[in-house]
């Protein structure tokens, strides 16, 4: 497995989001089409930011002065060629679609994380899938993301028994073993470290996606909470999702 973990490095933002919003094995998404546009959407942002190429400037996305290499640099281009700012929603609603969920999509299948698999009916290719091809990425992003809502270090290799006393001596006390993940630091204890701000951007769009119960049922929330709070690519996800549930529960009672 420790082979195969530097695999997840390959991995940027909407690829990471993307294949943990994918069913190991028939290849569909985990959320609704549209949270998985819109998602996307809002980690593209979230990756240009990451690499310095935007910044919010007030209520706006900005183009910074540095370029360095992205996959995304179309995305990055429309950001720097429009005459007047847009907010992250704006942005989030002008960058969601299928072609841009398609192309990361295919480029997993080109790295052998994913397979490109087509559908027919009555001859037509009507529905493409992309089940696992390797799953050792995604075992990667999961101890990664996991580590980081412990408030630990993932260590290479490292295992992901649960069982506080595997590999450990045995428990000298009802209270032995490894602190309760919800309870507040002790005095005198230093607080959990922060994940690293890729790890964070994950957890927050994972949030407003609605896929981080499901990944992750017996986390502690508050944590992810505290980790994802305030994080503007996805607010802007939240907000345009909000709006998109409005609309179709409007169109519902017409």
């Amino acid at each position: 497995m420790n082979a195969e973990t530097p695999k997840a490095a390959e991995l940027n933002l909407p690829e990471a989001f993307l294949l943990l919003a994918t069913n190991d094995k028939d290849g569909k998404p985990e959320v609704p089409v549209f949270a998985l546009r819109t998602t996307l959407a809002g980690a593209i942002l979230a990756e240009l930011e990451l690499i310095g190429a935007i910044e919010l400037q007030g209520k706006n996305v900005r183009a910074t002065r540095a370029a360095p290499p992205t996959d995304f640099q179309h995305e990055l281009e429309l950001i720097r060629g429009k005459s007047r700012p847009h907010t992250p929603k704006r942005w989030v609603a002008m960058l969601e679609g299928r072609a841009e969920v398609q192309r990361v999509y295919d480029r997993m299948a080109t790295l052998g994380i994913v397979e490109h698999v087509g559908e027919k009916h009555l001859g037509v290719f009507r529905s493409t899938r992309y089940p696992e091809k390797d799953h050792s990425s995604k075992v990667a992003l999961l101890k990664k993301l996991e580590a980081a809502l412990r408030g630990a270090s993932p260590a290479p290799g490292a295992s992901e028994a649960k069982t506080p006393d595997a590999g450990a001596p045995p428990s000298t006390g009802p209270d032995a073993g490894a602190p309760d993940a919800g309870a507040p630091p002790a005095t005198g204890t230093p607080a959990a470290p922060a994940p690293d701000a890729r790890t964070t951007a994950l957890i927050a769009l994972l949030q407003a996606a609605g896929l981080f119960g499901k990944l992750f049922p017996a986390a502690d929330r508050v944590r992810a909470d505290e980790l994802a709070k305030d994080y503007w690519p996805a607010r802007a996800v939240e907000d345009e999702l909000r709006m998109i549930r409005l609309a179709q529960e409007e169109a519902a009672t017409l």
